[in-house]
Protein backbone atom coordinates (compact mmCIF):
# COMPACT_ATOMS: atom_id res chain seq x y z
CA UNK A 1 0.00 0.00 0.00
CA UNK A 2 2.87 2.38 0.65
CA UNK A 3 4.40 1.65 -2.85
CA UNK A 4 1.17 2.86 -4.15
CA UNK A 5 0.97 5.75 -2.57
CA UNK A 6 4.28 6.75 -4.12
CA UNK A 7 2.66 6.16 -7.64
CA UNK A 8 0.95 8.99 -9.87
CA UNK A 9 -1.91 6.57 -10.35
CA UNK A 10 -2.17 5.74 -6.53
CA UNK A 11 -2.22 9.34 -5.57
CA UNK A 12 -4.96 9.64 -8.54
CA UNK A 13 -7.09 7.00 -7.40
CA UNK A 14 -7.20 8.43 -3.60
CA UNK A 15 -8.15 11.97 -4.95
CA UNK A 16 -11.59 10.20 -6.55
CA UNK A 17 -11.68 7.40 -4.08
CA UNK A 18 -11.85 9.34 -1.05
CA UNK A 19 -14.61 11.71 -0.40
CA UNK A 20 -13.19 14.06 2.13
CA UNK A 21 -11.84 17.77 1.30
CA UNK A 22 -8.51 17.24 3.06
CA UNK A 23 -7.43 14.34 1.25
CA UNK A 24 -8.51 15.68 -2.09
CA UNK A 25 -6.37 18.61 -1.58
CA UNK A 26 -3.69 17.23 0.11
CA UNK A 27 -0.78 17.92 -2.50
CA UNK A 28 1.58 15.20 -4.57
CA UNK A 29 4.45 14.28 -2.47
CA UNK A 30 7.68 15.43 -3.62
CA UNK A 31 9.19 11.78 -4.29
CA UNK A 32 5.88 10.74 -6.51
CA UNK A 33 6.62 8.40 -9.02
CA UNK A 34 4.55 7.54 -12.75
CA UNK A 35 6.23 3.83 -13.52
CA UNK A 36 3.25 1.62 -12.31
CA UNK A 37 0.51 3.46 -14.83
CA UNK A 38 -1.39 0.03 -15.15
CA UNK A 39 -4.31 -0.11 -17.48
CA UNK A 40 -6.52 2.93 -18.37
CA UNK A 41 -8.85 3.40 -15.48
CA UNK A 42 -12.48 5.25 -15.66
CA UNK A 43 -14.23 7.07 -12.86
CA UNK A 44 -17.00 8.00 -13.99
CA UNK A 45 -17.60 9.79 -10.78
CA UNK A 46 -15.80 10.81 -7.51
CA UNK A 47 -16.74 9.90 -3.88
CA UNK A 48 -17.47 12.60 -2.00
CA UNK A 49 -18.81 13.12 1.55
CA UNK A 50 -22.57 14.41 2.10
CA UNK A 51 -21.03 18.10 2.58
CA UNK A 52 -19.52 18.14 -0.90
CA UNK A 53 -22.51 16.32 -2.56
CA UNK A 54 -23.64 17.41 -5.94
CA UNK A 55 -26.77 19.63 -6.15
CA UNK A 56 -29.18 19.09 -8.72
CA UNK A 57 -29.61 23.09 -9.14
CA UNK A 58 -27.69 25.72 -7.91
CA UNK A 59 -28.28 29.03 -8.00
CA UNK A 60 -26.62 31.51 -10.89
CA UNK A 61 -23.45 33.48 -10.24
CA UNK A 62 -23.89 36.81 -9.04
CA UNK A 63 -22.73 39.49 -11.14
CA UNK A 64 -19.93 41.48 -10.10
CA UNK A 65 -21.90 44.52 -9.62
CA UNK A 66 -23.45 42.70 -6.51
CA UNK A 67 -20.29 42.08 -4.92
CA UNK A 68 -20.47 45.20 -2.04
CA UNK A 69 -23.08 42.23 -0.78
CA UNK A 70 -21.22 39.76 1.72
CA UNK A 71 -23.95 36.93 0.82
CA UNK A 72 -22.87 37.28 -2.97
CA UNK A 73 -19.17 37.55 -2.33
CA UNK A 74 -19.39 34.32 -0.17
CA UNK A 75 -21.58 32.55 -2.96
CA UNK A 76 -18.74 33.33 -5.67
CA UNK A 77 -15.94 32.65 -3.57
CA UNK A 78 -17.90 29.28 -2.82
CA UNK A 79 -18.36 28.45 -6.49
CA UNK A 80 -14.79 29.87 -7.34
CA UNK A 81 -13.56 26.92 -4.86
CA UNK A 82 -15.97 24.50 -6.37
CA UNK A 83 -14.97 24.65 -9.62
CA UNK A 84 -11.55 24.26 -8.50
CA UNK A 85 -11.96 20.73 -6.51
CA UNK A 86 -13.46 20.08 -9.47
CA UNK A 87 -10.99 20.49 -11.51
CA UNK A 88 -8.50 18.83 -9.31
CA UNK A 89 -10.60 15.84 -9.78
CA UNK A 90 -10.41 15.91 -13.54
CA UNK A 91 -6.98 16.04 -13.71
CA UNK A 92 -6.73 13.30 -11.41
CA UNK A 93 -9.56 11.49 -13.80
CA UNK A 94 -7.43 11.89 -17.40
CA UNK A 95 -4.09 10.87 -15.78
CA UNK A 96 -5.95 7.68 -14.60
CA UNK A 97 -7.62 7.37 -18.10
CA UNK A 98 -4.95 7.96 -20.27
CA UNK A 99 -1.37 6.44 -18.91
CA UNK A 100 0.16 6.36 -22.14
CA UNK A 101 0.94 9.84 -22.22
CA UNK A 102 4.27 11.28 -22.82
CA UNK A 103 5.71 11.65 -19.56
CA UNK A 104 6.27 15.47 -19.91
CA UNK A 105 2.79 16.04 -20.32
CA UNK A 106 1.42 13.71 -17.92
CA UNK A 107 4.20 15.87 -15.26
CA UNK A 108 2.69 19.13 -16.87
CA UNK A 109 -1.30 17.65 -15.76
CA UNK A 110 -0.10 16.82 -12.36
CA UNK A 111 1.65 20.18 -11.94
CA UNK A 112 -1.60 21.76 -12.52
CA UNK A 113 -3.89 19.37 -10.59
CA UNK A 114 -1.50 20.58 -7.69
CA UNK A 115 -2.27 24.20 -8.68
CA UNK A 116 -6.19 24.12 -8.58
CA UNK A 117 -5.41 22.34 -5.46
CA UNK A 118 -3.59 25.58 -3.97
CA UNK A 119 -6.15 27.39 -5.33
CA UNK A 120 -8.89 25.61 -3.93
CA UNK A 121 -7.61 26.38 -0.11
CA UNK A 122 -7.28 30.19 -1.32
CA UNK A 123 -10.91 30.22 -2.26
CA UNK A 124 -11.81 28.32 0.45
CA UNK A 125 -9.42 30.61 3.07
CA UNK A 126 -11.85 34.03 1.92
CA UNK A 127 -14.61 31.60 2.23
CA UNK A 128 -14.51 31.47 5.65
CA UNK A 129 -13.18 34.78 6.47
CA UNK A 130 -16.92 35.61 5.25
CA UNK A 131 -18.03 33.03 7.88
CA UNK A 132 -18.81 30.13 5.30
CA UNK A 133 -17.99 26.72 4.49
CA UNK A 134 -18.39 24.93 1.17
CA UNK A 135 -20.86 22.33 2.34
CA UNK A 136 -23.40 26.04 3.32
CA UNK A 137 -23.78 26.11 -0.50
CA UNK A 138 -25.36 24.19 -3.52
CA UNK A 139 -22.36 22.38 -5.37
CA UNK A 140 -23.25 22.35 -9.28
CA UNK A 141 -21.26 18.83 -11.03
CA UNK A 142 -21.33 21.00 -14.12
CA UNK A 143 -17.67 19.87 -14.87
CA UNK A 144 -18.65 16.39 -14.24
CA UNK A 145 -21.30 16.71 -16.80
CA UNK A 146 -18.90 16.43 -19.68
CA UNK A 147 -16.84 13.13 -18.50
CA UNK A 148 -19.50 11.23 -20.37
CA UNK A 149 -18.40 12.68 -23.37
CA UNK A 150 -14.55 12.77 -22.62
CA UNK A 151 -14.69 9.42 -21.98
CA UNK A 152 -16.80 7.88 -25.04
CA UNK A 153 -14.52 10.61 -27.18
CA UNK A 154 -12.31 8.87 -29.83
CA UNK A 155 -10.28 11.87 -29.91
CA UNK A 156 -8.90 11.21 -26.16
CA UNK A 157 -6.50 13.19 -23.99
CA UNK A 158 -7.16 15.55 -26.94
CA UNK A 159 -10.57 15.87 -26.37
CA UNK A 160 -9.70 16.44 -22.34
CA UNK A 161 -7.15 19.27 -23.36
CA UNK A 162 -9.76 21.54 -25.47
CA UNK A 163 -12.09 20.97 -23.15
CA UNK A 164 -10.39 21.45 -19.73
CA UNK A 165 -7.74 23.95 -21.10
CA UNK A 166 -8.85 25.69 -24.15
CA UNK A 167 -12.08 26.00 -22.89
CA UNK A 168 -13.13 26.00 -19.59
CA UNK A 169 -9.78 26.93 -17.92
CA UNK A 170 -9.49 29.77 -20.84
CA UNK A 171 -12.82 31.08 -19.93
CA UNK A 172 -11.36 31.75 -16.69
CA UNK A 173 -8.81 33.91 -17.94
CA UNK A 174 -11.77 36.28 -18.55
CA UNK A 175 -13.91 35.40 -15.57
CA UNK A 176 -10.96 35.30 -12.54
CA UNK A 177 -10.03 39.16 -13.66
CA UNK A 178 -13.14 40.78 -14.08
CA UNK A 179 -14.56 39.11 -10.51
CA UNK A 180 -11.36 39.91 -9.18
CA UNK A 181 -12.23 43.98 -10.09
CA UNK A 182 -15.54 42.89 -8.60
CA UNK A 183 -14.14 42.23 -5.56
CA UNK A 184 -11.59 45.19 -5.15
CA UNK A 185 -14.16 47.82 -5.80
CA UNK A 186 -16.11 45.82 -3.16
CA UNK A 187 -12.94 46.55 -0.84
CA UNK A 188 -12.19 42.51 -0.32
CA UNK A 189 -8.49 43.00 -1.65
CA UNK A 190 -7.81 39.52 -0.13
CA UNK A 191 -10.37 38.09 -2.56
CA UNK A 192 -9.43 40.41 -5.29
CA UNK A 193 -5.70 38.90 -5.19
CA UNK A 194 -6.48 35.47 -5.05
CA UNK A 195 -8.57 35.71 -8.51
CA UNK A 196 -5.69 37.50 -9.89
CA UNK A 197 -3.16 34.43 -9.01
CA UNK A 198 -5.32 32.10 -10.38
CA UNK A 199 -5.66 33.72 -13.76
CA UNK A 200 -1.25 33.66 -13.97
CA UNK A 201 -1.64 29.98 -12.82
CA UNK A 202 -4.40 29.22 -15.30
CA UNK A 203 -2.63 31.10 -18.60
CA UNK A 204 0.51 28.40 -17.97
CA UNK A 205 -2.38 25.77 -17.84
CA UNK A 206 -3.63 26.90 -20.81
CA UNK A 207 -0.43 27.08 -22.60
CA UNK A 208 0.26 23.20 -21.66
CA UNK A 209 -2.87 22.35 -23.22
CA UNK A 210 -2.26 24.07 -26.83
CA UNK A 211 1.56 23.06 -26.90
CA UNK A 212 0.14 19.51 -26.61
CA UNK A 213 -2.61 19.44 -28.44
CA UNK A 214 -1.04 19.10 -32.34
CA UNK A 215 1.48 16.84 -30.53
CA UNK A 216 -0.89 14.21 -29.88
CA UNK A 217 -1.73 13.82 -33.57
CA UNK A 218 -5.08 15.99 -35.71
CA UNK A 219 -5.03 19.02 -37.48
CA UNK A 220 -1.69 21.04 -36.72
CA UNK A 221 -4.10 24.73 -37.55
CA UNK A 222 -4.97 25.13 -34.07
CA UNK A 223 -9.05 25.57 -34.77
CA UNK A 224 -9.44 22.92 -37.00
CA UNK A 225 -7.56 20.69 -34.05
CA UNK A 226 -10.12 22.63 -31.75
CA UNK A 227 -13.22 21.95 -33.51
CA UNK A 228 -12.10 17.85 -34.35
CA UNK A 229 -11.21 17.66 -30.47
CA UNK A 230 -13.27 19.43 -28.46
CA UNK A 231 -16.36 17.48 -27.05
CA UNK A 232 -20.92 18.58 -27.39
CA UNK A 233 -21.94 21.00 -25.65
CA UNK A 234 -18.55 22.62 -25.12
CA UNK A 235 -17.68 25.27 -27.84
CA UNK A 236 -15.57 28.19 -28.39
CA UNK A 237 -18.26 30.48 -27.06
CA UNK A 238 -18.17 28.32 -23.92
CA UNK A 239 -13.97 29.50 -23.59
CA UNK A 240 -15.25 32.85 -23.08
CA UNK A 241 -16.25 35.56 -20.84
CA UNK A 242 -18.21 39.07 -21.51
CA UNK A 243 -14.80 40.73 -21.01
CA UNK A 244 -12.44 39.54 -23.20
CA UNK A 245 -8.73 39.35 -22.33
CA UNK A 246 -6.90 39.18 -25.33
CA UNK A 247 -3.52 39.81 -23.58
CA UNK A 248 -3.73 36.63 -21.38
CA UNK A 249 -5.10 34.36 -24.51
CA UNK A 250 -1.18 35.79 -25.72
CA UNK A 251 0.81 35.19 -22.65
CA UNK A 252 -0.79 31.45 -23.14
CA UNK A 253 1.22 31.58 -26.31
CA UNK A 254 -2.35 30.86 -28.36
CA UNK A 255 -2.65 31.61 -32.04
CA UNK A 256 -3.82 35.07 -33.30
CA UNK A 257 -6.05 33.37 -35.52
CA UNK A 258 -7.18 31.00 -32.59
CA UNK A 259 -7.75 33.99 -30.33
CA UNK A 260 -9.65 36.18 -33.01
CA UNK A 261 -11.93 32.84 -32.94
CA UNK A 262 -12.46 32.25 -29.81
CA UNK A 263 -13.37 36.06 -29.52
CA UNK A 264 -15.80 36.30 -32.60
CA UNK A 265 -17.53 32.72 -31.68
CA UNK A 266 -21.43 32.56 -31.07
CA UNK A 267 -22.96 29.93 -28.99
CA UNK A 268 -25.38 26.93 -30.80
CA UNK A 269 -28.31 28.54 -29.55
CA UNK A 270 -26.96 32.83 -31.22
CA UNK A 271 -26.53 30.74 -34.31
CA UNK A 272 -29.77 28.87 -34.44
CA UNK A 273 -32.47 31.38 -32.28
CA UNK A 274 -35.07 28.30 -33.01
CA UNK A 275 -33.49 26.06 -30.75
CA UNK A 276 -34.37 27.76 -27.97
CA UNK A 277 -37.53 27.39 -28.57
Amino acid sequence: MEALALEVRGFCLGILRNGGLAHKLAPPPGDLRDDARGPALRIRRPRRDAELAFAPHAPRLPRPSRLDDADARAACLARFAHHELMAVELFAWALLRYPALPGALRLGLLAALADEQRHCHLYLERLAAHGSTLGEHPLSDYFWRHEPALAASHQGPRAFLCAMGLTLEQANLDFSLVYAEGFRAAGDEASAQACELVQRDEIRHVRLAAEWLPQLGGPKDPIAAYEAAVPFPLEAARAKGRRFDAAARRDAGLAPEFVAYVRTARSNAERNPRSRA
